[in-house]
């Protein structure tokens, strides 16, 4: 697991390392959210599927919402801490919507079986896929960082949605992005140890790497900064997931 701190890092490992702390995710469960809509059982509700064409793939435009063992809709079994919560758990109804606006939470091994279940072609994307992203959104890379940890400076607020982030106290200022691309990445939060947290304020996505045995690497964004950025942490955490295709 590492544990190197730089730039918009600082904020993101404060907020997990406390989820640390906590002890797999809740029970078992479209909007802002891709779903398979050739198998309602599976969770498919007729949505639309919509594609992004960046960094010469095909994105999923929303989060996966597709129903797995090992994945959770946000509050889905366990209590809740984020702006709105502390601690406490959330009704049925209120499950649903965020499962509706936000997709489910899926631990790495999950998310890399669920990408295939969208459709031919569909799979988990790697890290360098990540990257072409980012620099075809506009980002540009923080030199300082690389090559342990691709961050990109600007990339987040192009990716990110025009709604739904949290208010930027600090700035004054909304945590909205410009979504210039279509891609609408959206502040999901995230589950660890049957408790979730930061849903309006963090966005993470899951990267096809492993690092080490343990941990994997994903992608991040906050309400409180431009950037996307890159860590590993462990693969029972469960984070939102974009998948991408040749």
């Amino acid at each position: 697991m590492r544990f190197i701190i730089t730039q918009g890092r600082v904020f993101f490992m404060a907020a997990l390392m406390a989820a640390v702390l906590m002890l797999g995710c809740g029970g078992d469960d479209g909007g802002g959210v891709w779903v398979d809509t050739n198998n309602p059982g599976n969770g498919g509700n007729g949505g639309s599927g919509e594609t992004v064409a960046l960094g010469g793939k095909t994105w999923m435009a929303k989060n996966l919402n597709i129903q797995t063992a090992d994945s959770w809709c946000y509050g889905e079994g366990g209590p809740v801490y984020d702006a709105g919560h502390s601690g406490e758990t959330i009704t049925s109804s209120e499950v649903q919507a965020n499962c509706a606006k936000y997709g489910r939470l899926y631990t790495w091994s999950a998310a890399r079986s669920a990408c295939p279940l969208a459709g031919t072609g569909w799979r988990l994307p790697t890290r360098a896929d990540w990257d072409a992203l980012a620099q075809a959104a506009g980002g540009r890379r923080y030199e300082d960082n690389w090559p342990d940890w691709h961050d990109w400076e600007l990339a987040g607020r192009n990716l990110k949605s025009t709604s739904g982030w949290n208010w930027n106290d600090g700035d004054n200022a909304s945590g909205n992005g410009t979504d210039t691309y279509g891609f609408s990445a959206l502040p999901g939060g995230r589950c660890h140890g049957s408790h979730f947290g930061n849903a309006g304020l963090y966005g993470h996505w899951w990267a096809a790497e492993e690092y080490g045995s343990d941990d994997a690497y994903f992608r991040y964004v906050h309400y409180d900064d431009d950037g996307l950025y890159e860590y590993a942490f462990a693969k029972s955490l469960a984070y939102s997931v974009r998948c991408v295709r040749d």
